[in-house]
């Protein structure tokens, strides 16, 4: 397939760059296992659901990833903490006039951290921290919000960039799993009433997802690498849910592709496994253990959108594109949400 065949028009007026003042108030777009779309709020998720169906989602939390600094000569830097190896090293992005080169020393955050840049890792730079990376990050870090919101990351975002059930000790992405934005504590504890059940897996997102595609013909393209953990207690899960003929619904892209992933590393069966994944899904991918997406509307010509595609159509997805279009939905991280059905013709 080409990339062009995953292109739309999206005026900008459609770009969510705040969110709504409620989590749960957005909208939401169904398509159904015939490819097929409605148009609902996001609160009828709880009647687009069955009683004994599992939600996944991924409990990973985003890291105030983004650090300005300067050289020993003044000029401006941007550091981007993507991967943490130890609690001084990680491998980062760093936005510069000219690359830093290894045995350079930049300064971060308004006391003037150190920081030396060590190398390169692939496209990635390895820079050794005077002082614990968590405690910078905490005390001058900000959340590296979508590059699309054109804007520095405000208050509102602290809180709202997060979701309401992270783990706060796997504090690791640069990005939140943003389909889980929509979840209050209010429609989880509804979801458990109606006998909804809940699991979670970790996949720390990177800022490759942020990351063009840039081969005309998506197979050639390479996904970033991401780490990911899908533990036993999930899989247990997941295996009695199929058991009794429900539904597993991922909640968001990156659980999509943890489930996946693992299912992938034990030859297509069920199993609990974590490691780096660079599991790349787009049409003709057959899925082992999602049934449902939950997900939000995502850039033209994004992997996401022709992950999206995979589990629906192409052909379904774009149209249903087109509609939210004409309807004036919401697009991207603070925008509406879909649930997306597997095809089923």
């Amino acid at each position: 397939m080409q990339l062009s065949d995953f292109t739309f028009e999206l005026p900008d007026e459609l770009i969510a760059r705040y969110p709504l003042d409620s989590r749960s108030a957005s909208r939401l777009l169904h398509i159904d296992a015939q490819g097929q779309h409605h148009d609902h709020a996001f609160t009828d998720i709880l009647a687009l659901l069955d009683a004994g169906d599992l939600l996944v989602l991924n409990d990973t939390k985003v890291m105030k990833a983004r650090l300005k600094g300067k050289r020993a000569s003044g000029g401006s830097v941007e550091v981007l903490v993507e991967r943490m190896l130890d609690t001084h090293t990680a491998h980062c992005h760093i936005k510069a006039s000219n690359s830093p080169k290894a045995g350079t020393e930049l300064y971060v955050g308004a006391d003037g951290v150190a920081v030396t840049v060590q190398g390169r890792h692939e496209n990635l730079f390895v820079v050794k921290f005077s002082q614990p990376i968590l405690s910078v990050l905490d005390q001058y870090g900000q959340l590296p919000i979508p590059p699309y919101f054109n804007r520095e990351a405000e208050e509102i975002d602290t809180e709202r960039y997060q979701t309401v059930f992270h783990d706060p000790e796997k504090i690791a992405s640069v990005a939140a799993p943003t389909a889980s934005l929509h979840f209050d504590q209010n429609i989880l504890n509804q979801l458990a009433a109606k006998g909804i059940q809940t699991t979670f897996v970790t996949l720390h997102v990177g800022a490759g997802t942020f990351m063009p595609v840039r081969t005309a013909d998506i197979s050639n393209h390479i996904m970033h690498s991401e780490w990911c953990d899908v533990p036993q207690s999930s899989i247990d899960l997941i295996l009695a849910t199929k058991a009794r003929g429900n539904k597993v619904v991922a909640v968001g892209t990156t659980a999509t592709r943890a489930l996946e992933s693992a299912a992938q590393a034990n030859n297509g069966q069920i199993a609990a496994w974590s490691g780096d994944t660079q599991i790349f899904i787009y049409p003709g991918y057959q899925f082992c253990m999602v049934d449902r997406l939950i997900t939000n509307f995502h850039l033209p010509e994004s992997t996401l959108l022709m992950l999206v595609s995979a589990l629906s159509s192409r052909e379904y997805i774009l149209a249903a594109y087109k509609h939210a279009v004409e309807q004036g939905y919401r697009f991207f991280s603070y925008g509406d949400a879909m649930l997306v059905d597997q095809l089923k013709l």
